[in-house]
C-alpha cells in the first residue's frame, strides 16, 4: 500500500514538471440555450450577462441597448429580414463595409466583470464573401470603458487588458475568402512579431476550419482567466455546437512565434505552458465587441485588387453567459425563416 502511494505521488510530480494538466472536458451540443427554445427569454436567465436577438427596436434603439455603435454614414449597420433556423425570430443585424466610404462598423457592450465567460453568436457571410481585417472580440479592460480601446501593436501590461478575437484568416490569399477561423489574442505574455511590435498572436486549431459562405453558423468561444501567479487560464472554440479547439496548460502545440501557434491533436510538438492572462485579479472579462472591420491593407495582403465590392455580413442571436450556451434549440412547429439576402 505504501509503495502504491509513493508511485502515485511520483506520477503526479512528473505530470507537474511535464506541464500536464487535467482540464475539464468541453461540453458539446445543447447547453444553456436548451432551456430557452428559440432563445426566447434567454436574456432573463440568471446565467446570462448580455443577450440580443435584434427582434425589437430601430437601429438607433439597438445602439442604445448595446451602449456604443460605429455606423459611419448611417448605412453600415442595418436591420435585415433574416434569422438562423430555429431562432424564433425574423430579423438580424447586417453590417456592410464599402472601402470608398468606410471600413465597416460595430456594436459594443459591457457587463459586470467575471473570471470566466462564454460568448455565442450566429453569423453568415455573403455567397461571394470578401476578406476582413478584424472581427468579433471578447475580453476585459481595466478600467472598463464604454467604447473599445486601442492598443494594436502594443503588449498589455498584465493588469490592464486581455482580448481575444475570433477571426477569419486568409493566409495571404491561400485560403478562399473569408478564410479559416482562428483566435487573435493579446495578453502580457504574447510573443513579439518580426517587426518588433506586438500584433495579436494567432492561435489555430489542429485542422483548419473554413468559414462557410451563404449559410448561418453558430460560433461560441470561452475565456477563463487565470488565477494570478498561476497558468490555469483557458480558451475554447465551438462551431455549431462542436468543440474544435481547447487551449490550456499541457495541450500539445507546435512552435510558438510572434505569429502564434497551432494546437496539435497528436503527441508531436511540446506541451503548452498555460495562459497567464493577468497579473491582477481586478482585471475581469467585461466586454463583447460585434465587429466587422475591413481595410485595403487586408485585401492587398490576400491578393485582392477590387476594392469597390461591398463586404457584407449578418449577425444574430448574441448571448454572453457564465456557462456554456450551445446552439439554438428550435421551437416545435416553427416555420423556417427567410433565406439570407446576399
Amino acid at each position: 500500500m505504501a509503495q502504491s502511494r509513493v508511485l502515485t505521488l511520483l506520477s503526479l510530480i512528473c505530470m507537474c514538471f511535464a506541464g500536464a494538466t487535467a482540464a475539464e472536458p468541453l461540453p458539446a451540443g445543447p447547453g444553456l440555450a436548451a432551456k430557452h427554445p428559440g432563445d426566447r427569454g434567454i436574456a432573463q436567465d440568471a446565467d446570462v450577462l448580455f443577450a440580443d436577438d435584434f427582434e425589437s427596436g430601430t437601429v438607433a434603439e439597438i445602439a442604445k441597448r448595446w451602449g456604443e455603435m460605429s455606423n459611419k454614414g448611417g448605412d453600415v449597420v442595418e436591420l435585415a429580414d433574416d434569422s438562423p433556423a430555429g431562432s424564433g425570430g425574423r430579423r438580424a443585424i447586417q453590417m456592410t463595409a464599402r472601402l470608398d466610404h468606410n471600413t465597416g462598423g460595430h456594436l459594443y457592450t459591457t457587463f459586470d466583470g467575471v473570471d470566466q465567460a462564454y460568448a455565442r453568436f450566429y453569423v453568415t457571410f455573403a455567397d461571394e464573401p470578401g476578406y476582413i481585417h478584424h472581427f468579433v472580440h471578447f475580453g476585459g479592460y481595466r478600467p472598463a470603458t464604454r467604447w473599445p480601446q486601442g492598443g494594436a501593436g502594443d503588449r498589455p501590461r498584465g493588469d490592464d487588458r486581455v482580448t481575444v478575437g475570433i477571426e477569419p484568416f486568409g493566409h495571404n490569399g491561400r485560403t478562399p475568402p473569408p478564410g479559416d477561423w482562428n483566435f487573435y489574442t493579446y495578453w502580457h505574455e504574447m510573443k513579439k512579431s518580426a517587426d518588433g511590435r506586438y500584433w495579436g498572436n494567432a492561435l489555430q486549431p489542429p485542422t483548419p476550419r473554413r468559414v462557410p459562405a451563404g449559410r448561418w453558423q453558430c460560433v461560441e468561444l470561452m475565456m477563463k482567466l487565470n488565477t494570478p501567479g498561476q497558468r490555469d487560464g483557458e480558451l475554447a472554440l465551438w462551431l455549431d455546437g462542436e468543440p474544435v479547439m481547447h487551449i490550456h496548460r499541457g495541450v500539445r502545440r507546435d512552435a510558438w512565434t510572434g505569429l502564434g501557434f497551432h494546437v496539435r491533436d497528436d503527441d508531436g510538438g511540446e506541451p503548452f505552458e498555460g495562459f497567464d492572462f493577468r497579473t491582477n485579479a481586478a482585471l475581469k472579462i467585461n466586454f463583447f465587441w460585434l465587429l466587422h472591420y475591413v481595410t485595403d491593407d487586408a485585401l492587398r495582403r490576400n491578393g485582392v485588387t477590387d476594392f469597390a465590392k461591398p463586404n457584407r455580413v449578418w449577425f444574430d442571436n448574441v448571448v454572453v453567459a457564465r456557462r456554456y450556451i450551445g446552439p439554438i434549440t428550435p421551437i416545435a412547429g416553427d416555420a423556417a425563416p427567410p433565406q439570407p439576402r446576399n
